[in-house]
């Protein structure tokens, strides 16, 4: 071989020596990092090339793949009652993602999860096509559809949850979307995505745990629990040193009672929770000081970030640093005070349950695709923020507001009810139509239990006409009848 053929041997040889070398280098080291690039189009693919596993609901799926055959998705998702589901599925779509529990549980959904290795592995070596595995949710399909159509048209939420466990047994979030109007990668598809992103009432933001709200006078429990806890008061029959009128700290402002006529005065805790009396608890608010009444807040799961139901909550706000006349005002939902419906059901969960809060969860099990069990949730404490005695006194308020005060209207038949109503001013100097709040929890002689939460936003077209004892608690309600059922 002469010298000139010899070196250009040696170049080829180099030159298929660097491929051998890059092609090992991308299939073997950097191939999970290609695999699960963002922009490689392929795993969307792949995603819908076989049955998604489904999500269920009362036993029964709530979500489907329908065989399309395209020329790149095979399946397609689809939902039942998506409108209803969609704040606990979240949505699958083969142009826009995956969100909520569909993103949350994609690797289980979708089959790639390590756990689902062993069943995929033997469905490759018996031929069988690849599934994906289900997600068994918490949800009582009763609950879920007594709340989505007690709403109704009304802009609001409402969240249902068993006190003894934690188990959210209702989510709901109007107005809704129908995840199936984007699922795909049409025209059409986008049109849909587009309008729903663009619709000012705003259909895809999931208000039962992504949108926070001033509590109103729901939040009056949270001031009982904390004058409790700190001694203030032994019993909800003590008197209160309340004036007629009642001027917030360091101002020359009187904190107004909704009406002239009730009777707060000097009133019992009993009958001022009844009434719903401003100036009693912005009083004790202000005598407890900012530092108490957020500790207690806190033990309730305000100012925690952290709270995933596995869909992450935004964190409710009780505020560090205001000064007296603040504190007052926090002290009965107004203010800088701000929570989302699953924090306010919490609250009436920790209390339905003596004192004992349970980690709220929506993902009870999730399996695969032969439904043999990859998880099952083990219910968690996650605190105590009052004592059994402080929570039985709480009970006592709660059930007198339903028998005797402004939750009248949550009565059930042969059932023990007990409840708080609250109508939050908001907006600028409270130009703002009020937010109707109703929050309570249910005992049935069958042993069921529930504690919800609901908020309206938009419940009437005047002020005057909104509060949360004649729009909120009915919704509640028709909930609870649907968990513990009636005599």
């Amino acid at each position: 071989m002469n010298k000139p053929i010899r070196r250009v041997s040696v170049f080829c040889l180099v030159l298929v020596l660097a491929l051998m070398v890059r092609t090992n280098w991308v299939q073997g080291v950097q191939a999970h990092a290609w695999a699960t690039n963002k922009e490689n189009d392929r795993n969307k693919y792949d995603r819908y090339a076989y049955p998604r596993g489904n999500i269920i609901v009362g036993g029964a799926p709530v979500t489907n793949s329908d065989n399309v055959n395209g020329l790149r998705y095979k399946y397609k998702r689809s939902w039942v009652d998506g409108p209803m589901y969609a704040p606990v599925t979240g949505y699958s779509s083969q142009s826009f993602g995956t969100s909520q529990l569909e993103s949350l549980e994609d690797g289980i959904l979708s089959g790639t999860d390590s756990r689902l290795f062993f069943r995929n592995t033997l469905d490759m070596l018996t031929g069988d096509d690849k599934k994906g595995g289900d997600v068994v949710t918490t949800i009582d399909p009763k609950a879920q559809k007594a709340a989505f159509e007690a709403l109704g048209n009304k802009k609001g939420a409402a969240v249902a949850i068993d006190p003894r466990t934690g188990a959210i047994l209702a989510l709901v979030s109007t107005p809704s979307y129908d995840p199936g109007t984007f699922a795909g990668s049409s025209d059409a598809d986008a049109k849909a995505w587009t309008n729903l992103n663009a619709d000012p009432n705003k259909p895809m933001l999931n208000r039962a745990l992504r949108e926070t709200y001033p509590p109103g006078s729901t939040f009056k429990l949270v001031t009982a629990a904390a004058a409790f806890e700190d001694g203030k008061f032994q019993t909800p029959e003590d008197t209160t040193e309340t004036p007629e009128k009642y001027i917030l700290p360091g101002t020359s402002t009187e904190l107004k009672n909704a009406s002239k006529t009730e009777p707060c005065t000097n009133a019992t805790l009993l009958v001022a929770m009844d009434y719903s009396c401003n100036t009693v608890f912005g009083k004790i608010g202000a005598e407890l000081g900012k530092d108490k009444l957020r500790a207690q807040a806190e033990k309730f799961g305000f100012n925690n970030a952290k709270v995933e139901v596995p869909i992450r909550a935004s964190a409710s706000v009780f505020p560090k640093s205001s000064s007296p006349d603040g504190t007052a005002m926090d002290a009965i939902g107004q203010h800088d005070t701000r929570a989302t419906p699953l924090q306010m059901a919490m609250v009436a969960a920790a209390i339905a349950n003596n004192g004992t809060l349970m980690e709220p969860y929506l993902v009870d099990q999730e399996r695969s695709s032969t439904l043999a069990v990859v998880s099952k949730h083990s219910e968690k404490e996650m605190g105590r923020p009052v004592s059994p005695t402080t929570a039985q006194k709480l009970q006592q308020l709660m059930e007198s507001v339903v028998k005797n005060g402004t939750g009248e209207k949550a009565q059930i038949k042969g059932v023990t009810v007990g409840g708080k109503t609250g109508t939050a001013q908001h907006g600028q100097d409270n130009s703002g139509l009020p937010f109707a709040w109703f929050m309570s929890y249910a005992k049935g002689a069958n042993d069921k239990q529930v504690a919800v939460a609901v908020v309206v936003e938009d419940g009437a077209a005047e002020s005057a006409e909104i509060s949360g004892g004649s729009i909120a608690a009915p919704i509640a309600r028709k909930v609870m009848e649907a968990v513990v059922g009636t005599k």
